[in-house]
């Protein structure tokens, strides 16, 4: 593997950490870090215009089946854009990897968060608490009000898995 893809790898894995902090703490995933994950994505197939092509199909059609899903409002429209940029990056075989980690990681999130359902409602964390009593008190503060899985995470550690798969 050549160095550029090292260092693609590199800096993919670490807007993908960035953009799973991001989601659970804003719920929302960033257009520029989509948008440079798929520039990302292109600087690594560029050896190879043919699997670039295919890549490109793929993540077209991926496009297509979450544009529906996303109007059914069954998946965040930056969980749309997340998808579709990590699939730009990949043969089609590292798509179907990067989907079904993804679906394995969003599974056991899932159950965490029904875990959390059933925890004692915390009180606030005082200041000076760990980041975790934080963002626990925090989560368990928006499940009461019905808030959305932080399903970037789940995305973001498919795309790492799926990265780091391939080596540096």
């Amino acid at each position: 593997m050549s160095w550029v893809s090292s260092i693609v790898s590199i800096l993919e894995i670490s807007l993908l950490l960035y953009v799973a902090t991001l989601d659970v703490a804003t719920r929302t995933i960033r257009n520029d870090v989509c948008l440079l994950l798929a520039l990302l994505g292109i600087a690594r197939q560029l050896a190879s215009p043919m699997q670039f092509a295919e890549s490109l199909i793929a993540a077209t059609l991926l496009f297509l089946l979450l544009l529906a899903l996303y109007q059914r409002g069954g998946i965040g429209g930056g969980d749309v854009k997340l998808l579709v940029a990590l699939a730009i990056g990949l043969p089609p075989t590292g798509l179907i990897e990067l989907l079904t980690v993804t679906t394995l990681a969003g599974g056991v999130l899932a159950l965490v968060h029904l875990v959390m359902r059933v925890l004692p409602y915390p009180k606030l964390a005082p200041v000076g608490s760990s980041l975790a009593r934080r963002v626990y008190a925090i989560e368990r503060w928006r499940h009461v009000r019905h808030a959305p899985l932080p399903y970037g995470v789940a995305i973001a550690c498919g795309g790492i898995w799926t990265i780091s798969s391939r080596g540096f």
